[in-house]
């Protein structure tokens, strides 16, 4: 794929999301909060687009209690590129991040389905060469 803009992608990622895309655990999922539940599948995309690394951490209520995982990127250079950070309120904590090791093969993976509904919804608006 041609390199595009960060804008352009992040564009893309968005207009994606779905209720197909995201995770079960976060269902129902709202348009009024869009990026809820899409954080794994999103940096899986965006990795395939720009390559780097996947960073995990827990997500801690401010209680202490644990509220779940977010997933995101860094790319060349050490740039952390988070699409999906939005989706938390003032509530929810994020801890420090360790890498994930992608595995070889997604199809048998937690998130397989909507890993490949928002690549696939993602590769059908990505412009062609010379657009």
């Amino acid at each position: 794929m041609v390199f595009r803009s960060l804008g352009d992608i992040e564009s893309m990622i968005r207009s994606s999301w779905s209720e197909a895309s995201c995770d079960p655990v976060d269902l129902p999922w709202s348009p009024e909060n869009p990026a809820r539940g899409q954080c794994a599948v999103t940096a899986l995309v965006v990795q395939d687009l720009l390559g780097g690394e996947i960073l995990i951490a827990e997500v801690h209520h401010t209680d202490g209690t644990r509220q779940g995982v977010h997933y995101w990127n860094r790319i060349s250079d050490g740039v952390e590129v988070d699409l999906t950070r939005e989706q938390f309120t003032a509530s929810e904590v994020i801890l420090t991040p360790t890498l994930v090791i992608r595995p070889a093969d997604l199809s048998g993976a937690r998130l397989a389905g909507q890993y490949g509904t928002l690549a696939d919804r993602v590769r059908s608006v990505w412009p062609a060469p010379g657009r």
